[in-house]
């Protein structure tokens, strides 16, 4: 049963990062950002009406926001395969998507602008646009050193039953993608019902949470080493962080947000020093 499970898994992988499924997933975003560009003009001038998506379509600059924000659904399902992989890869792809999801709300807030002749007017909108902008660069430099750190991590820290851990770890990704498409299928039936879309990353963090608390709880059947131990544990705390900064007001956000990877980068920097002080017995124990 629990083989069979496995392999529904690994197909389902197998299947979304295939290359031809890759090229079709371009169209669409291609596709998608054309069309709701040309919705979006036509009813601001007032030359088709879309009902109770009228608000929704008001601005042209709106298809960019629709552009992003299927990216950033892709950048979820894609996060989803790298967890059984990789602990600290599955934080990374969190870190990449919640940068992302700051360019995104910098696209958001430009869509809001109607006139770029007074400053008055618009002033509000770009500094939120730079708050986030360059809250999204600093994440995405910091998350680039951090990579570079634990990709040094040295090849004889496995656990002893690596196998049975990774097979535990799909099948909590499979949990986790089970969740998706059910929290996706909410929100477009929220947004078939009243014209909003829920933007629901925070209620996917938070099941993330509990799925990175259980591998963190797993992990201890297959190591009692300290180091490694703070290290995972570590690693929920910054998703917890993250799922935080995802619903507190705006600026405070993006400072959560920032704060949370260079936590994480110190995280790295200290642990790769550690490591040079550990026995082999003290690495793989």
């Amino acid at each position: 049963m629990i083989k069979s499970i496995i392999k529904l898994f690994d197909q389902q992988v197998l299947f979304w990062e295939s290359p031809r499924i890759i090229q079709r997933i371009s169209t669409f975003l291609v596709l998608s950002f054309i069309l709701s560009g040309i919705c979006s003009s036509l009813a601001y001038y007032k030359i088709i009406s879309v009902g109770p998506f009228n608000n929704v379509f008001k601005h042209p600059f709106f298809a960019i926001e629709v552009a992003f924000t299927i990216l950033l659904i892709l950048e979820l399902l894609s996060l989803i395969f790298v967890l059984p992989k990789s602990v600290s890869r599955s934080l990374g792809k969190q870190f990449e998507l919640l940068s992302l999801i700051f360019l995104r709300d910098a696209f958001k807030e430009f869509s809001h602008l109607d006139s770029f002749l007074l400053w008055s007017d618009s002033k509000e909108t770009i500094q939120s646009m730079l708050v986030y902008s360059f809250g999204a660069l600093v994440i995405f430099a910091v998350m680039g050193f951090t990579h570079r750190l634990n990709s040094k991590i040295r090849l004889s820290e496995t656990y002893v039953n690596q196998t049975q851990f990774v097979r535990i770890k799909k099948l909590l990704a499979l949990f986790l993608l089970i969740s998706f498409f059910l929290i996706g299928i909410r929100d477009f039936i929220v947004l078939i019902q009243t014209g909003t879309y829920l933007h629901s990353f925070d209620t996917f963090y938070t099941v993330l949470i509990f799925t990175d608390i259980t591998i963190v709880l797993v992990a201890l059947r297959y190591t009692i080493n300290y180091y490694r131990v703070f290290r995972y544990t570590a690693f929920v705390l910054a998703t917890i962080l993250i799922r935080i900064s995802l619903t507190i007001e705006p600026y405070y956000n993006v400072a959560l947000g920032v704060l949370t990877s260079i936590f994480v980068l110190i995280l790295a920097i200290v642990y790769n020093h550690l490591q040079k002080w550990l026995t082999k017995r003290e690495l793989t124990t």
